[in-house]
């Protein structure tokens, strides 16, 4: 009898990894990749903080943009984090809003401050290849000449080497790079283009339901937790 104690349950199911697709071209402070590895950065945070919640290890796998839609459809991964539904066809399940970023518009403290968004029309501004910009579109419609780089921290490394005087950047991405010293360039107070409560979105064959991942981002923010991983990278 106590050996049959020891023993597994028959047919029983121990749950598995949820597996989080990370996006190949993030950057620190979304993530540091090397070869099919996730080292480091908030979205491997969160994904562990979310996993540890559901009662499951981890898994970070590193997916090209262009084949995430394609990925979490599939099945290959479980869960991709940072996003919101606009940004990702697909009949995906998506998580309550919980993770904030802003859209900031900078500009080099030795040129003048623009006064509106409109005050830029014609102007180059610094801006991601790849990456759609709605509010600046709206605003300065054909007035909105981008200048495009290949990331973004290229994005910034223009800014300070004079190519351009403003620039386009997540306020994540420019206090990390402020915070380890690679961006030092005195900037006006920036203009605040969008806000963004980024969402996770659930694969339709992940193993966790939108409830349990609702529940566990609600413990995520509730108990503060999400703010002490987001200061990690301030």
């Amino acid at each position: 009898m106590a050996a049959l104690l020891l023993c597994p349950l028959a047919g029983a199911d121990p749950a598995r990894p949820l597996v989080m697709l990370v996006e190949t071209s993030a950057l620190m402070p979304h993530a540091r990749i090397e070869g099919d590895r996730v080292i480091e950065g908030l979205n491997l945070d969160i994904g562990q903080a979310l996993a540890r919640r559901l009662g499951r290890d981890l898994v970070a796998r590193p997916t090209p943009r262009k084949r995430l839609a394609e990925a979490l459809q599939r099945g290959e991964g479980d869960l991709l984090c940072d996003y919101q539904s606009d940004w990702l066809p697909g009949a995906f399940a998506w998580s309550r809003p919980f993770l904030p970023d802003q859209a900031l518009l900078i500009s080099a403290a030795a040129v003048p401050p623009p006064a509106s968004l409109t005050a830029l029309t014609g102007q180059p501004i610094g801006t991601v290849r790849g990456y759609v910009y709605p509010e600046m579109a709206d605003a300065l419609r054909s007035g909105f000449l981008r200048d495009d780089a290949p990331d973004a921290v290229a994005n910034l490394q223009k800014l300070e080497l004079g190519r351009i005087r403003h620039a386009l950047t997540g306020r994540r991405v420019l206090e990390y790079q402020q915070r380890i010293g690679h961006f030092k360039l005195p900037l006006h107070p920036p203009l605040v283009v969008s806000e963004v409560l980024a969402q996770c979105a659930l694969s339709p064959s992940s193993p966790v339901g939108l409830a349990a991942l609702n529940t566990a981002i609600q413990g995520l923010v509730g108990e503060g937790e999400l703010n002490r991983l987001l200061a990690r990278y301030r």
